[in-house]
């Protein structure tokens, strides 16, 4: 149990970081899967700012996978899943992708937290 729970916090914190260089590396076209219905242009700096998030948001769960150990992971797996909850919020509220929403950020929050269940539990 403990082992499926951190490599599905390995596969989240590798992914998050993968989609925050993304916004770094090809800012427009990491964007447009985001789900919302518009994208702010004429600059890359939203982009930027959300993808430096995305990497510290994945290196902090690196960080508790080496040294924090499996209680300490679990919670910090719950306390980011906030993110991705409020993402699919934002892009309810906004009238954007509602399939995206929800298969993408919704489905995120929800590994994370059966992640965080099974590392509690262990």
């Amino acid at each position: 149990m403990i082992v499926t729970a951190y490599v599905i916090a390995g596969i989240v914190a590798i992914g998050i970081i993968y989609v925050g260089l993304g916004y770094l590396l090809a800012p427009e076209k990491t964007a447009a899967g985001f789900g919302l219905a518009t994208i702010p242009t004429g600059t890359t700096a939203f982009f930027h700012i959300k993808g430096v998030r995305d990497i510290a948001s994945g290196l902090v769960v690196g960080a508790a996978m080496l040294a924090g150990g499996p209680h300490v992971l679990g919670w910090i797996l719950l306390a980011e899943a906030f993110i991705p909850v409020g993402d699919m919020l934002i892009i309810l509220r906004h009238k954007g992708s509602r399939a995206i929403a929800f298969s993408v950020h919704g489905a995120t929050a929800a590994v994370m937290v059966v992640a965080t269940l099974l590392l509690e539990l262990s």
